[in-house]
């Protein structure tokens, strides 16, 4: 994060040699007095407007510095303010504390947003019905296109401004492992070992550290666009315990059904249609409720679902309106390859 930062009492030269050191990334530059606290911001457009106006090489950067810059105050972080900022194009907002210190810098060059999430990716599964091909390669890793199934999801999440990413493993887990060891993308991918099978979200438990107060928890071989921003700011604006992603289906049936009364026909439906949601594999919880999940047990996400109804909890559906393939049978692994063609 430093290369982005310049002394308030440094010159505006020194501010063009600091502005071309990274020019493959931003064009701006935060400014900070002796005490690094922010006190401006700069970008190239500011030393071209002073030099126009007459300003030397040779002056300070504060006097031709941005002080009523944007920014978002730590103990305030707010997903909402930052997707409005990014639709105003400002894109470089540095996160500060109550001292006007500089915590962290969001770049929406390079990231849509910043999700304050935990996320923790499934991966322990034996990807029976995708035999012979996941007898010696777990389903996540096998490849689409330049990359395999894990990959994309887990690029996406980074893309979204997630920086605690975690990947249980079960099934040939030593090669997810070994795939994980290095930083992708400048992030650390974290795994962990189930000890057994245990369910759709049960290995969630041997995740060592969350630090957020919102966790997501997904499939890892899933193909999906979802926008992981509308998702999160979806269940914040309910205030729901735990949201699931879910994809519509219309079933429309071409001549008439009966409507019946035990035996007794009450009258004729004339070309019905319906409209469902199925479980997409994608949820967002409150990190409380993971103390709802039972230590060591086999545990499936319909059944955190149900015990969270059951306590008067508020769990709500998300639409998923994009794309949404669940990596499940040799069609939809052509499907998918064939798609990844094209992105």
């Amino acid at each position: 994060m430093h290369p982005y930062f310049i002394q308030d009492k440094s010159t505006i030269k020194d501010a063009l040699v600091a502005l071309n050191n990274i020019a493959h990334d931003t064009l701006s530059l935060l400014v900070v007095d002796a005490d690094n606290q922010m006190v401006g911001s700069l970008t190239d457009g500011d030393i071209r407007r002073g030099l126009i106006s007459g300003s030397q090489l040779t002056d300070e950067v504060n006097t031709i510095m941005h002080r009523d810059f944007k920014f978002i105050k730590q103990s305030e972080f707010d997903v909402a303010y930052l997707k409005d900022l990014r639709e105003q194009r400002i894109l470089f907002i540095p996160i500060l504390d109550d001292n006007r210190h500089i915590i962290d810098v969001v770049n929406l060059r390079k990231y849509k947003t910043h999700l304050p999430i935990d996320a923790v990716l499934m991966a322990g599964g034996k990807g029976e019905r995708l035999l012979p091909l996941t007898e010696k390669t777990p389903k996540p890793l096998l490849p689409v296109g330049d990359k395999c199934i894990i990959d994309y999801n887990i690029d996406r999440l980074i893309f979204y401004g997630v920086e605690n990413v975690n990947v249980t493993v079960n099934y040939l887990g030593e090669q997810i492992e070994e795939h994980s060891a290095e930083p992708r993308n400048g992030v650390q991918v974290r795994t962990y070992r189930e000890p057994k099978f245990l369910g759709t979200i049960g290995s969630i438990k041997f995740v060592e550290n969350i630090y957020n107060d919102t966790v997501l928890v997904m499939n890892s071989d899933l193909f999906t666009n979802i926008d992981y921003e509308d998702f999160f700011l979806h269940f914040k604006l309910h205030d729901a315990e735990m949201s699931v992603a879910a994809i519509p289906y219309n079933v429309n049936i071409e001549f008439g059904i009966l409507d019946l009364d035990g035996c007794n026909i009450k009258g004729l439906i004339e070309k019905p249609k319906y409209n469902y949601y199925a479980n997409a594999g994608i949820y967002l919880i409150k990190k409380r409720a993971l103390a709802e999940i039972p230590e060591d047990t086999f545990f499936h996400s319909t059944y955190l679902v149900e015990k969270l109804i059951a306590q008067g909890k508020k769990v709500i559906r998300y639409p998923l309106n994009g794309t949404w393939i669940d990596i499940g049978t040799p069609q939809e692994y052509a499907k998918v390859k064939e798609l990844a063609k094209h992105i």
